[in-house]
């Protein structure tokens, strides 16, 4: 992988890398997808990081994007605790499954331990990030604002320990689920796309 670097994402590449991310999730968990309003919703809100927004380049086309966002542990005693969420987290497809991502997300995570996080949570696939120590959240106390959990919620130490002591239940950013009205005026900046799943086969 000569020709791939990765750096800094620049506010001149945010609409790149929203498309980017639209093609990477479109179709994958709903007919289209929400993960690119999502993306341009964190970097408006004061808990993002930029510090933690990075891109991977073939030569000079964007191809994946990460991204970083501050929330809190709160635990019975209403003691609150900073940890990192992370995602969006996008590669095209004519660039997936050829190690790109798994560069760009170790990358990151070190980057993240170097600014002194503890730890960070993902909604995820199981078997794609227990490849890189996340487990799951419950085995650090760790649950959803509503006290769930489940196999794609997960946490990682960025060092040992990390974690320790920091139970609770998870209050991230509020732009997770964009409404239906917000994303039909979004989706209008981009290219026509055909939704080739329906929600009756995601039942």
């Amino acid at each position: 992988m000569k020709d791939i670097t990765i750096r800094l994402e620049k506010s001149e590449d945010y609409k790149e890398t929203e498309n980017l991310t639209r093609e990477a999730f479109w179709d994958i968990y709903k007919p289209g997808c929400n993960e690119h309003l999502i993306l341009h919703k964190i970097r408006d809100i004061q808990d993002f990081i930029k510090e933690l927004d990075f891109v991977v380049c073939d030569n000079d086309k964007i191809v994946g994007n990460i991204i970083y966002s501050k929330a809190n542990i709160i635990n019975d005693k209403n003691q609150k605790f900073t940890v990192l969420c992370m995602g969006p987290f996008s590669v095209l497809p004519s660039h997936q499954k050829k190690g790109i991502g798994s560069l760009l997300l170790k990358y990151s995570i070190e980057k993240a331990k170097s600014l002194g996080y503890k730890g960070v949570i993902i909604f995820g696939n199981p078997g794609y990030y227990h490849k890189f120590g996340f487990k799951n959240a419950e085995e650090y106390g760790i649950q959803t604002s509503t006290g769930e959990n489940f196999d794609a919620f997960m946490a990682l130490e960025l060092y040992e320990n990390g974690l320790k002591g920091i139970k609770g239940k998870l209050y991230d950013n509020p732009v997770s689920s964009p409404k239906d009205e917000e994303l039909k005026k979004f989706e209008k900046e981009f290219p026509y796309r055909e939704k080739h799943i329906t929600d009756t086969q995601l039942k």
